[in-house]
């Protein structure tokens, strides 16, 4: 208890400008911890039925999944991790923020929640990591989402991330400027966010240590071989044969600069059998610009595949 008084405490320290808590009714649900590496990993656990597992990339959190869990919460169990130094959970400094590491903290709570018959939601990063976690443990997945994603290797990159990897000053600017969080918050929707769910998005990641795992997504996205996550990518994509088999949606927000249409393009190509809803008017945080037709979209793909 004293671990997460310490935390939460951290979690409202200094900015964003906006009043304290201003942004917590939007977010309602009850915090659940579980330990992984010695560290308090959080989560969100509502509603009852069928599992949805969502789960995040950078630099967002469980917030992001907000409007999806109030929809689906009275109908199915809505489970939304927080990434180890992202949302409510611990920022360890010295930690090493890879992708097998974040598999296999995810690994480590489906099989605490004994979760089957899962439907993934994944955005982001979430990607990856929720199907690296599949990828170890096919016999609990039941359907897959995609939402402006990745689960392959590429050698994409936008001009304005590969800055942020730029040694010593890609740092900087992440941890001390903010301008890997606080440019997304602008930058990623169609539709300008308010600023009580501006706040929503930047309440954890409000000082230089609290960026600390922002910085490190920006530099475990492996390009080539030599670097530590690859092999671990490698396993995320060679997962997709067994994904192709699995009802699956893809929901894209075609004004992603990004995981842009060029990432739909490649999951095509990946999951030729996949259902997938292109959405011109939204952009990367899609679930913000277009909230209510991805919960109409996912209801009727969850629906039409009934778990065996």
């Amino acid at each position: 208890m004293a671990v997460q008084q310490v935390q939460h405490a951290e979690f409202h320290a200094g900015k964003p400008s906006l009043s304290s808590g201003a942004w917590e009714s939007l977010y309602p649900f009850a915090p659940h911890w579980l330990e992984v590496d010695g560290h308090q990993l959080h989560y969100v656990d509502e509603g009852k039925g069928q599992p949805i597992l969502f789960v995040h990339g950078n630099p967002t959190w469980s917030f992001a999944f907000r409007n999806f869990i109030n929809e689906f919460k009275w109908s199915h169990r809505c489970i939304a991790i927080d990434h180890l130094g992202c949302g409510k959970s611990a920022k360890p400094q010295d930690y090493p923020y890879l992708l097998n590491n974040r598999i296999e903290h995810l690994v480590k709570l489906v099989e605490k929640l004994d979760l089957e018959n899962i439907t993934l939601v994944a955005h982001d990063w979430g990607g990856a990591i929720g199907t690296g976690a599949l990828g170890r443990m096919k016999e609990r997945f039941a359907r897959v989402v995609y939402m402006n994603t990745a689960a392959f290797r590429s050698k994409q990159i936008p001009l304005r991330i590969a800055a942020c990897r730029i040694p010593y000053f890609g740092t900087l600017g992440v941890r001390a400027f903010n301008l890997f969080a606080g440019a997304a918050v602008s930058m990623a929707v169609t539709n300008k966010l308010s600023d009580k769910v501006a706040g929503g998005y930047l309440a954890p990641y409000n000082s230089w240590n609290n960026r600390v795992a922002v910085d490190a997504f920006v530099k475990d996205i492996p390009l080539n071989s030599t670097h530590p996550s690859y092999s671990a990518l490698l396993e995320v994509e060679q997962t997709l044969k067994h994904v192709a088999t699995l009802p699956t949606l893809l929901m894209w927000g075609m004004q992603d600069w990004c995981f842009s249409p060029h990432f739909l393009s490649e999951f095509k190509k990946h999951l030729p059998l996949a259902e997938v809803l292109e959405i011109p008017e939204a952009s990367h945080y899609l679930f913000e610009d277009v909230p209510e037709k991805l919960n109409t979209r996912l209801r009727q793909f969850i629906n039409q595949y009934p778990a065996v």
